[in-house]
């Protein structure tokens, strides 16, 4: 008894240590790339978005997370630079008509993304790729060495896409990387321009956090000349307010990712094997049938096909005399007419229909055939006392 709590003493204090363990151990960087301004994780915008105004200063930032069609067509922006930071950025016909008409007012749109999706692509021109990663970072900077005549590097791929496609009659050149790959694009569009950037993460919280990243960022988006007001699109990273799954914040941590998954699947293993039977059928068992109809129907018949109207109502008089004796406690053994004036009295009958009846009894006591009329005639009187009786 001794050795067991000892040993539960141990498993205890054990348990009770690995728990401590587990839970002050450094938490793993989450290197989910997901360029939310809110997140703080390596690649979430958390520091672009809060350090803007070192870039436009007094600009007012407005964030949306609606469609870039609902933002040019309901609210009103005038004089303004639309921003938009994500890993895919997919404009669908209207959208892109909407904003070729907002750049052409004279405002300016910058677009950070590793792809620009359909519409983008097709009437820009444009396709998107990445340089081979070796064990250095690539290298990228600016065209004009006025601006900057450095080339700023940053690990973990930040800096690895370029524009494998554009169009040179519709673009003009702003940066590229040491491979003499195209990153930043101009595109001019009336009074405005359109800026793409293929490389989403230089703007990212890794990056900022270092001097170069920060010299990139700042620098790329002082190309944008309206400084007098920021619209930050946050739909293409989130979607719109409230249409999020729930499941979006498992599936964006990876712990409670791995748990949602491990759950699942344990619970469809769990109900394809309780599928199997654990039991043999249960059989079916039917009530028994009232047959209380049928019987009196063969009981009935086999009298009817004998003939023995005799038998028939002898029995028939036992059970009236016996109804007699138990319902109004008369003696059956003497019917005079003080018995017939007695019964009429106490069952309510008609004086002649019990004087009648009881002249049938007699007549049956008495060993004699008996016709069928003369048994349809008892039955029916035997029923009128019944009736009248009741």
């Amino acid at each position: 008894m001794k050795d067991l709590k000892l040993y539960i003493f141990l498993a205890s204090a054990l348990l009770i240590f690995y728990i401590e363990a587990q839970y002050n151990k450094p938490k793993p960087t989450d290197w989910t790339t997901t360029l939310i301004n809110t997140d703080k994780i390596p690649f979430g915008t958390y520091v672009l978005y809060n350090r803007i105004d070192d870039i436009f200063p007094g600009a007012k930032i407005n964030t949306f997370r609606e469609p870039v069609y609902n933002v040019l067509n309901d609210e009103n922006v005038k004089n303004s630079t639309y921003i938009i930071i994500a890993n895919e950025v997919d404009l669908d016909k209207e959208d892109y008509t909407k904003l070729v008409d907002y750049i052409k007012k004279g405002n300016e749109v910058f677009i950070a993304a590793d792809g620009f999706g359909g519409e983008l692509s097709k009437q820009l021109g444009v396709a998107t790729s990445d340089e081979y990663q070796d064990t250095s970072a690539t290298r990228i900077g600016f065209v004009n060495k006025k601006v900057s005549a450095y080339l700023y590097d940053i690990n973990k791929g930040c800096s690895s896409g370029y524009f494998a496609q554009f169009n040179l009659g519709k673009a003009i050149v702003i940066g590229n990387n040491g491979h003499q790959h195209c990153n930043y694009l101009k595109f001019p569009m009336g009074k405005g321009a359109l800026y793409l950037n293929a490389n989403p993460l230089m703007f990212s919280n890794y990056s900022l956090l270092q001097s170069m990243g920060a010299s990139y960022a700042g620098i790329a988006l002082s190309y944008l000349k309206n400084e007098h007001s920021v619209i930050w699109d946050q739909y293409y990273t989130q979607m719109r307010e409230g249409g999020e799954s729930p499941m979006r914040v498992f599936l964006n941590n990876t712990r409670l990712r791995w748990a949602f998954y491990i759950a699942f699947f344990t619970m469809v293993f769990f109900v394809l094997y309780e599928m199997k039977r654990r039991q043999r059928i249960i059989p079916v068992i039917e009530p028994l049938a009232n047959t209380t109809v049928e019987f009196a129907k063969v009981v009935g018949q086999v009298y009817y096909e004998q003939r023995n109207n005799s038998n028939i109502a002898q029995k028939k008089v036992a059970y009236f005399l016996e109804h007699i004796r138990a319902t109004y406690n008369l003696r059956t053994n003497v019917f005079d007419d003080e018995f017939i004036t007695i019964l009429s009295q106490k069952s309510g009958a008609d004086h002649d229909l019990v004087k009648k009846l009881v002249q049938q009894v007699i007549h049956v006591r008495v060993p004699s055939p008996i016709s069928d009329n003369d048994l349809i005639n008892l039955n029916h009187n035997i029923e009128q006392f019944y009736t009248q009786s009741s």
